[in-house]
């Protein structure tokens, strides 16, 4: 049974705190959020294995700092959606704003639509998979954690890169500093097709992907690379 809650009678501080709360919301439990109409904030901070699904688009930070919770965004995110997060999944089933993931540690991430510019910026872990295009500067300063595109990528793909794994199906317009292509071996081949079964994506061969990652010329300032930097 749902556990339903009406953001157009209750505040956003109040749902989080209910999430928050392992007494409100046990692990293992159930919630509906309705009437989202856009708000902030909506269902962060989250620390136990919950079932949260969010009906309609949501502003800035949605499931922010998820630590297990599996979240199904029914509609659009904005800013930031699963910024910091460590743990659990995230589902957004439209489009997302720019920096979705940001400094992810951990957990999954699935946009079904399109994803705007810094998708994955300083991911440290998660996995990121998007049924559509990223913008520019994805995957900007990505230390650790994949990134899975299925359309097109936009400009300074990778920029300034450690060792994060980059999968692209589609164009890339460019590659960002000390980002190249990679071969596509049997690990990464297998790696792959474990995302997009994860992301629910069964009708694509890894074949149509191309690898991304670091050249490993920026890990320390040479002056002979000055001219990258």
């Amino acid at each position: 049974m749902n556990t339903i809650i009406d953001l157009k009678t209750a505040t956003t501080r109040a749902l989080n705190s209910q999430l928050q709360s392992e007494a409100a919301a046990p692990a293992g439990s159930r919630w509906q959020i309705t009437n989202v109409r856009g708000h902030h904030s909506v269902a962060v901070g989250i620390d136990r294995p919950l079932s949260v699904e969010i009906d309609g688009n949501t502003g800035y930070f949605c499931a922010g700092m998820n630590h297990g919770a599996e979240i199904t965004v029914k509609g659009s995110a904005g800013q930031g959606v699963a910024e910091t997060m460590s743990a659990g999944k995230v589902h957004v089933t439209g489009d997302a704003s720019m920096a979705a993931g940001a400094s992810g540690r951990g957990g999954l991430l699935v946009i079904d639509g399109n994803a705007a510019a810094r998708c994955g910026i300083s991911m440290k872990g998660i996995d990121i998979v998007v049924k559509g295009d990223v913008g520019h500067l994805s995957a900007f300063m990505a230390q650790t954690g994949r990134l899975v595109v299925l359309g097109d990528a936009g400009e300074a793909l990778g920029d300034s890169i450690y060792e994060a794994r980059l999968y692209v199906r589609g164009s890339v317009a460019s590659l960002g500093a000390d980002c190249i292509e990679k071969p596509l071996g049997d690990e990464h081949k297998a790696e792959l097709a474990e995302l997009l079964a994860a992301a629910g994506v069964t009708d694509v061969p890894v074949e149509a992907f191309r690898r991304y990652g670091s050249a490993r010329k920026l890990y320390h300032f040479n002056i002979d690379n000055a001219g990258a930097y």
